[in-house]
């Protein structure tokens, strides 16, 4: 076997292409150019990367995901797998054929799609979440990344047809891990497209939304004492006090101390340090992440979407809608309460006391 051979075998089984499933292999245009019969240049990735993946592959990636009934042909599942990248490489070899289907469209659609559910979801989950950890945790549960893990989970590595770009000053470059992320965003769409709204929500919902991401490390206070204090204001509570409650070794190279913050009776939260400062700081923070990262309970958990009937239904006619009770809305986040990036502390507000005064013209 010969050097050029060796390299097409590695490349194909790499690239997960069945040799069984080509017309000759090696091709002719690996040993010989086509116009002159002389030995040709031959780039056996680029190659390989143009073979279509087997049909076998595509349909038992369809049964694995558990979505053959949605995605009934091999050619459907070869567009959700075929990035619109892959239209150049396409076009430099085949200039002459059509060019292939991608899911550019689809992968759109998907995507604003999973934004809505995944924002809907944690909405409703987290009432009480600031807007910014609203977000990172959207894009932690929907993000290019995440979508990117779960297509290495389905399977879809071997069958993603795209080629890589380099960055060019109206984009930025294109990496694997973003074709890979286009994959179950064209299928979400599909799904949508196929079926219904509710049917999209729930494969969401199974890949996506039942994942664990932790939303305490995303919630950071440069001051939290003080973010506490504005915050039991806003609610009107008593003004929040420290209280130490446990303690030992501290007259020792190591003490622990237990501090608990409390509202009036009401204990807000708890920390502990090596100081007290430290401890003190840790409660606040506890504190806060009680009240943001409070859940609804999961047989009180309802978001819109979920009124939609679940079978395939018509714009032009009014259909069956489930009951839908909306959640209380959460209070917003205090303004201070922020990352400390900006080390901008917002004015405060005047009451209505003290605007009804002040137009009276007398002093508060």
């Amino acid at each position: 076997m010969g050097h050029v051979s060796k390299r097409l075998y590695s490349s194909a089984s790499k690239l997960a292409v069945s040799t069984s499933q080509l017309k000759q292999f090696p091709p002719k245009e690996a040993i010989l150019r086509p116009d002159s019969g002389k030995p040709n240049f031959f780039d056996p990735e680029s190659w390989a990367t143009l073979q279509p993946p087997p049909t076998s592959a595509l349909t038992a990636f369809a049964h694995r995901i558990g979505l053959a009934n949605v995605l009934s042909s091999a050619d459907v599942v070869r567009r959700a797998c075929t990035h619109k990248s892959f239209v150049n490489l396409h076009a430099k070899y085949y200039p002459s054929s059509p060019a292939p289907p991608t899911n550019a469209n689809l992968a759109m659609l998907g995507n604003a799609l999973m934004g809505l559910f995944a924002s809907e979801h944690l909405h409703a989950a987290y009432p009480h979440l600031p807007t910014r950890v609203l977000k990172a945790a959207v894009s932690a549960h929907v993000g290019p990344l995440t979508c990117a893990s779960v297509a290495q989970e389905m399977g879809a590595v071997p069958l993603l047809r795209w080629h890589r770009q380099p960055t060019t000053p109206m984009s930025p470059a294109l990496l694997h891990s973003d074709a890979l992320a286009s994959i179950p965003r064209a299928i979400t769409a599909l799904v949508y497209q196929e079926m219904s709204l509710q049917s999209a929500r729930k494969f969401v919902q199974s890949f996506f939304l039942s994942r664990q991401v932790d939303l305490r490390s995303m919630i950071k206070f440069r001051d939290p004492k003080r973010a506490l204090i504005e915050t039991v204001e806003k609610f009107g509570h008593e003004r929040p006090k420290s209280r130490l409650l446990k303690e030992t070794g501290r007259y020792s190279n190591s003490p622990v101390f237990v501090v608990g913050i409390f509202s009036g009776q009401d204990k807000l939260g708890e920390g502990f340090g090596s100081s007290l400062k430290m401890a003190e700081y840790r409660a606040a923070e506890d504190s806060l992440h009680r009240l943001y990262l409070t859940r609804t309970p999961d047989h009180l958990l309802q978001v819109p979407s979920s009124t939609f009937p679940s079978k395939q239904g018509n714009i032009y006619k009014t259909g069956l809608e489930a009951p839908y009770t909306p959640g209380v809305l959460g209070e917003a986040e205090i303004l201070y309460a922020s990352s400390g990036r900006s080390n901008i502390v917002a004015p405060k507000r005047p009451t209505l006391e003290e605007i009804e005064a002040k137009r009276e013209g007398l002093d508060v």
